[in-house]
């Protein structure tokens, strides 16, 4: 994989592959509902408290999830800012490709049209 350059880049590339785990993205889906401990996280899914504990580390250092620990309870909550930066980079190539599949389209309507203009001179 080629090394990033750019801050921004790391960043995204940390999101995604934190979002790349369904157990991950599972535990993100639940923390868009509110804030949940820990045992509440690892509760629906089939590992255990400690691979949980791991999962959650990478979350917390993509910044999609941000935890604190009052008495013995560790409580998770979202970070939206970090699911914001992912919609944008997202909507930003979506943007990207509807403008390509634009010109493509403008393309080929003209190459359709070509021999209909040839055939009428």
């Amino acid at each position: 994989m080629p090394k990033c350059s750019e801050p921004a880049e790391r960043e995204i590339d940390l999101l995604f592959q934190a979002l790349a785990d369904p157990s991950r993205r599972a535990m993100v889906d639940r923390l868009t509902c509110g804030p949940a401990s820990v045992s509440e996280l690892a509760r629906p899914l089939a590992m255990s408290l400690p691979a949980v504990v791991q999962h959650l580390h990478l979350l917390e250092a993509s910044g999609l999830v941000c935890t604190e620990k009052l008495g013995r309870v560790r409580t998770c909550s979202i970070e939206s800012t970090a699911l914001r930066t992912a919609e944008a980079w997202v909507a930003g190539r979506r943007t990207a490709w509807e403008r390509r599949l634009d010109r493509l389209g403008d393309f080929l309507a003209e190459q359709t049209n070509k021999p209909e203009q040839e055939s009428t001179q």
